[in-house]
């Protein structure tokens, strides 16, 4: 208990640390008129609410009580990034199939997602389910949906610097080698943004995101078989089983 005689502290705005620190220069030789910060929040918080808005005391943060629970881990961290500068020139043009971009598509409060796939030449579009955002179920997922796709169909995976990415060496050993776009640059995956904003449409904003493989596919196909413009109103679904053909006639 503090059994220092009263004190005028100084205007609400000043925390804990001003508190604590004028007490000792006020009374320099009274031991008994010392404060922790630990006994302002405690005493702060066992004082009911009504009196503390009475008093005009409160903590920067307005909160009451404290957060109980202990804190979630820290995301695995990406060890070894190998950037899109590093990524073969040829994936720029466009023109070498093969080179893919990726991305996450968050659910509602951030509980389900989905990953999305989509080849830089022929703008085809893969949606792979997902049962979680860590980056070892997402490493494995994208190395099962691209398990099927020749090798010539795998050159590269452009992803953003999210930390489901953390197992991209397990990525570049199963699948393709894994590059990451820099920060705050979606712009560096720009097909992959706008077929996201294009899934959307089907799962919109504040939704769950289903892992039903099933309803997935058949949101793919749907965006597959749309006309494009830029492959003279051919549909992606076309452009990129005529890439795979072409592919095997050479290999």
């Amino acid at each position: 208990m503090i059994t220092c005689r009263s004190v005028s502290l100084p205007t609400p705005t000043h925390g804990h640390l001003y508190c604590r620190t004028l007490l000792p220069r006020l009374y320099p030789t009274d031991k008994t008129c010392r404060v922790s910060h630990e006994a302002i929040y405690q005493w702060i918080y066992a004082t009911p609410v009504s009196i503390l808005a009475r008093e005009l005391i409160a903590l920067r943060t307005r909160r009451t009580a404290r957060r109980g629970g202990r804190r979630p881990p820290p995301a695995p961290r990406i060890i070894e990034p190998a950037y899109i500068d590093d990524r073969p020139t040829e994936a720029e043009s466009r023109a070498v199939p093969g080179h893919w971009e990726g991305d996450l598509i968050i659910g509602k409060t951030g509980k389900t997602a989905v990953a999305t796939l989509v080849e830089r030449t022929s703008r085809f579009l893969v949606l792979v389910p997902l049962h979680g955002r860590d980056s070892h179920t997402v490493s494995r997922a994208l190395i099962t949906a691209t398990a099927g796709l020749p090798e010539v169909m795998r050159r590269s995976l452009t992803w953003n610097c999210g930390t489901e990415m953390a197992a991209h060496h397990t990525v570049t050993k199963g699948s393709m080698p894994v590059y990451s776009d820099r920060p705050r640059s979606p712009w560096q995956r720009g097909s992959n943004e706008n077929l996201n904003r294009i899934v959307r449409e089907y799962p919109p904003k504040g939704v769950e995101i289903p892992s039903d493989p099933t309803y997935l596919a058949m949101i793919a196909s749907d965006i597959n078989d749309r006309p494009r413009k830029i492959f003279d109103w051919k549909k992606p679904s076309e452009v990129f089983s005529e890439l795979i053909e072409a592919n095997a006639s050479t290999a």
